[in-house]
């Protein structure tokens, strides 16, 4: 009699090939104007791996211009199997988040002017979180310890998706870039509302980098 793969077996085929795949980090990406100047910085999270800050004190700013999110077009971009128009999906998120995260710290601004930052956002990258594994690697007996120990560690869970774009902060009057970064975000590796849906992984990522972004700029 002839033999067929369990479903069981096939996923737990599939989470152990993912528990060997390392997750893509950032890139200083090479379309980016602040590309030359982003270093490596150093940090153990691996979810800002490259930056640059000059010595500023954001609190002589009280304005901010935030510009259209970019969606990166370069050779070196981290897009996995996502659309145009889930691209499209993200970077108008990503714009809604980051101008409502700024407005808690400045006022909007459409046109430079002194004590004025101006934000330039890039999507550069993204990946959509696996249908129906993302979910079931929160609570089988295979993924869900490992995902218990990704989630202490502030890493990524199995099959979850993520989001990766570029920040570059300038002075508006002067064009003068006063910092710089390339990040990547995501979910709790327990988060199991941000595994529903193939981008809400990516949105959730976009929201904590709203919040990480306005973090900088009142430090």
């Amino acid at each position: 009699m002839k033999r067929f793969a369990s479903p069981v077996a096939a996923i737990a085929l599939a989470l152990s090939l993912a528990a060997c795949s390392a997750p893509t980090r950032p890139l200083p990406y090479t379309g980016l104007d602040s590309s030359p100047v982003l270093r490596p910085s150093g940090k153990p999270t691996g979810r800002v791996p490259f930056e640059y800050s000059s010595p500023t004190d954001f609190k002589r700013y009280s304005k901010v211009l935030v510009e259209q999110v970019t969606i990166y077009r370069g050779a070196d971009n981290q897009f996995e199997k996502v659309s145009e128009e889930g691209k499209r999906e993200l970077a108008r998120y990503m714009q809604a988040e980051f101008g409502q995260a700024l407005q808690q710290k400045f006022t909007n601004s459409s046109m430079p002017g002194p004590g004025t930052l101006r934000i330039a956002l890039t999507l550069t990258g993204a990946k959509p979180t696996k249908q129906f594994l993302g979910t079931f690697t929160k609570f089988d007996l295979g993924g869900g310890p490992y995902n218990v120990v990704q989630s202490i560690r502030g890493k990524e869970g199995l099959m979850s998706g993520s989001v990766s774009y570029a920040v570059e902060v300038y002075d508006s009057l002067t064009n003068e870039l006063l910092a710089a970064y390339v990040a990547k975000q995501y979910p709790s590796a327990m988060n199991v509302k941000a595994s529903i849906g193939a981008l809400s992984a990516s949105k959730t990522g976009l929201k904590k980098g709203a919040a990480d972004l306005l973090a900088r700029l009142d430090s």
